[in-house]
């Protein structure tokens, strides 16, 4: 599985979306910015946990909150940290095999 498409499941998974067939980063940042409005108008306490929890810097979300289009630029945050994330995984497991089995517990 390639990575746009690892992260298109795990943000299904997590955030809900519906997702077409054909996934493209525009797509599953458009249905995240959608997402987005929805938790943000539901009420900021939630949202901001759920930012925390998913490790979104809280420094680089005051800094576009009040910025047109925020839903969006939140929408790339969730995605670049998803991102990070299961490229870390794939490090961390191709590491976890370069280790010599004699040196084991």
């Amino acid at each position: 599985m390639d990575t746009l498409q690892e992260t298109a499941v795990a943000l299904q998974q997590d955030w809900g979306l519906q997702l077409p067939d054909e996934i493209s980063e525009a797509t599953i940042l458009q249905k995240l910015a959608e997402r987005v409005v929805i938790l943000i108008e539901r009420g900021s306490e939630s949202f901001f946990q759920l930012m925390y929890r998913l490790d979104i810097s809280e420094k680089k979300l005051n800094a576009i909150i009040g910025q047109p289009d925020v839903a969006e630029k939140i929408a790339r945050l969730i995605y670049d940290r998803q991102l990070q994330k299961i490229r870390s995984r794939a490090l961390h497991k191709q590491n976890t095999k370069d280790v010599d089995p004699d040196l084991q517990w």
